[in-house]
């Protein structure tokens, strides 16, 4: 059975750092887009970042501009997350997602074919 799994999540004071690390079992990341998600308590599951199948392609949503980048780790055949001048509201549980494609450009939301099960990121002081 394909999985992800997602790992690096934890508390961190305002302005701290965290990386995310995305990786597979049962299956190679290669040739997939990878998508995070974040879910706040009490709101809808938002895109946060992708990367094209290889890497090419990364794009983000707006509010972590600047603060956020995602990358492939091929030694470790991962994906991560880092995530830098974190902020309260990005306090959320972060999940990661693929989907088999070949794009050009990849989309912050979209179909996926696999989930992880996901972290808690907490931002407080």
């Amino acid at each position: 059975q394909p999985q992800l799994v997602e790992s690096g999540g934890g508390l961190v004071q305002p302005g701290g750092s965290l990386r995310l690390s995305c990786a597979a079992s049962g299956y190679s990341l290669d040739y997939y887009t990878i998508r995070w998600y974040r879910q706040a308590p009490g709101k809808e599951r938002e895109g946060v970042a992708c990367i094209s199948w290889d890497g090419g392609s990364r794009n983000y949503v707006e509010s972590v501009k600047g603060r956020f980048t995602v990358g492939r780790d091929y030694a470790k055949k991962a994906v991560y997350l880092e995530m830098k001048n974190l902020k309260p509201e990005d306090t959320a549980v972060y999940s990661c997602s693929s989907k088999s494609e070949l794009v050009n450009f990849c989309e912050i939301s979209g179909p996926n074919d696999y989930w992880g099960q996901g972290t808690q990121v907490t931002v407080s002081s």
